[in-house]
């Protein structure tokens, strides 16, 4: 007589799959526009920049990190990394809107769906993440 263990956490469901997949393709999209609009900014990226407190000369180099992270993000053997400097990155976001005066529920939730996804599609990460808050 077998006994079989298993695991929940070992495979994802395929409708958790395809939840986390799309959260992060929705997050992948969004923080690539972001990026290239600050890399190459117009002139309301400009003048919104301006109100949080940001120079023209510091878009790029946002725009590069952002950019930069947001491709670790994507990218499976590096996910967590990305999503590690998208939380820092997200945390001055929200620090720089809470200074102006602006909504700052913005960047936070963004980080929340960044985990988010990246719990539903990575067994190993999931399991990270479920540990610390035991």
């Amino acid at each position: 007589m077998q006994t079989t263990i298993t695991n929940s956490t070992a495979i994802p469901s395929k409708g958790a799959l395809w939840t986390g997949r799309v959260i992060m393709g929705i997050c992948i999209l969004f923080l690539l526009f972001d990026a290239i609009t600050k890399i190459f900014p117009a002139k309301y990226v400009i003048d919104a920049s301006a109100k949080v407190g940001w120079g023209v000369n510091t878009l790029r180099p946002l725009g590069t990190v952002l950019l930069l992270s947001t491709i670790l993000y994507g990218i499976p053997r590096t996910t967590l990394f990305g999503a590690i400097l998208l939380t820092a990155y997200l945390g001055g976001a929200t620090a720089s809107n809470i200074l102006a005066g602006y909504n700052f529920i913005f960047p936070i939730i963004f980080g929340i769906l960044i985990w988010t996804g990246l719990g539903l599609t990575h067994r190993q990460h999931r399991e990270i993440i479920s540990s610390t808050f035991r």
